[in-house]
């Protein structure tokens, strides 16, 4: 994150903390009364969560922000009954077939998110696993790996890259956890750049630090978590 993001994001919190701070004044002060207004208009927050990603990644990560703006109209159109009482009935289709839209575009959007172009594209894949309502274990030990993709849709995938070399010393590889869960093993003198999208969901680094005199690859992981989790693990 560069220095500017970095303090967009910070003026960005600060003002929303002041807002905050005003209103409990005023309610304190018999002006306005706060309880009433986030019993209400409490879906503001995924409107706020999005403006915050927005921020704070350069303006990268629309995906994840229209999730949360998306997310924040419908519960607001609730609060003010403008949506039916069935509402639920029609919900969850529609967000199994937004989900399955994202899949199809992704790659778009992250070819608007490159930025630099110094991250590898994915030409020739010798990973493709899609683990759907079932789960996939596989082992990679390739003396030339040059990335791939892995996507667990309501189910899970194990990736173990402790046996690979990377080819021409770096690779590109995307993990998408759907209602699922991908755990991801690389050796250890790799050095990892990850970009992380977690929604409803998280992306945990637990790999042991490695000194740069001891790196020997760089792996680029492109790591999406909805309402699934992503594991990366030595």
């Amino acid at each position: 994150m560069s220095r500017v993001q970095s303090h967009s994001g910070r003026v960005f919190a600060g003002l929303v903390l002041i807002v905050i701070g005003g209103l409990f004044l005023l309610d304190r002060l018999g002006e306005f009364d706060f309880g009433t207004m986030i019993s209400r208009y409490w879906p503001v927050i995924f409107f706020l969560i999005g403006i915050s990603i927005l921020i704070s990644n350069g303006f990268r990560r629309i995906g994840s922000a229209i999730f949360f703006f998306v997310l924040g109209g419908v519960f607001l159109a609730m609060e003010f009954d403008l949506l039916g009482e069935d509402v639920w009935n029609y919900i969850w289709p529609a967000a199994i077939i937004l989900v399955g839209l994202w899949l199809l575009v992704r790659p778009a959007f992250r070819h608007l998110e490159g930025g630099t172009g110094k991250v590898p594209g994915i030409k020739d894949s010798d990973v493709d696993i899609v683990a759907m309502f079932s789960g996939q274990k596989r082992r990679v030990e390739s003396p030339a790996f040059r990335g791939g993709r892995a996507t667990a849709l309501f189910g899970g995938a194990e990736l173990d890259l402790t046996g690979a070399t990377l080819a021409e010393g770096k690779a590109t590889i995307e993990l998408s956890a759907i209602f699922g869960g991908i755990d991801l093993r690389v050796p250890r003198n790799w050095r990892l750049v990850v970009d992380a999208t977690p929604i409803l969901g998280g992306v945990d680094d637990k790999r042991s630090p490695v000194a740069e005199a001891d790196v020997k690859a760089t792996l680029y992981v492109k790591a999406t978590a909805i309402f699934g989790g992503i594991d990366i693990k030595n």
